[in-house]
């Protein structure tokens, strides 16, 4: 055949596929389905080790929240849970240890300046 001048050959265009091997490409379809059975099997757990570290972390905050409930329920009653005030006093414990430390540093830093 004359196509646009240029004398065409019959048959497929390009390259001629090489001869492969059907066993070699047999196994290498087998190995590539075993690593993405692999890589499936390691996201699954990975995923399902996710979910259970996030419901731990769930039934943590909800014990939290009910304590907290507790607590709420209890001063509308006009009671003072033991925790609160263990809390409260912790930190006005904290506070006057914080302010002697203040205190302290300054009277060094007074004495220091004080003496030549």
């Amino acid at each position: 055949q004359v196509v646009g001048g240029k004398v065409k050959k019959p048959g497929k265009r390009g390259r001629k596929p090489a001869k492969i091997d059907l066993k070699a490409k047999l196994e290498r379809s087998r190995q590539s389905a075993r690593e993405c059975r692999a890589r499936k099997k390691l996201r699954y757990q990975y995923l399902e080790e996710l979910v259970s570290s996030r419901e731990r972390a769930i039934c943590a905050l909800r014990e939290e929240l009910e304590m907290y409930k507790q607590w709420c329920m209890a001063m509308d009653q006009g009671k003072i849970p033991s925790e609160i005030k263990a809390l409260l006093t912790g930190e006005e414990q904290g506070k006057a240890q914080q302010n002697s430390t203040k205190l302290a540093k300054a009277g060094k830093i007074e004495a220091n300046s004080s003496n030549p």
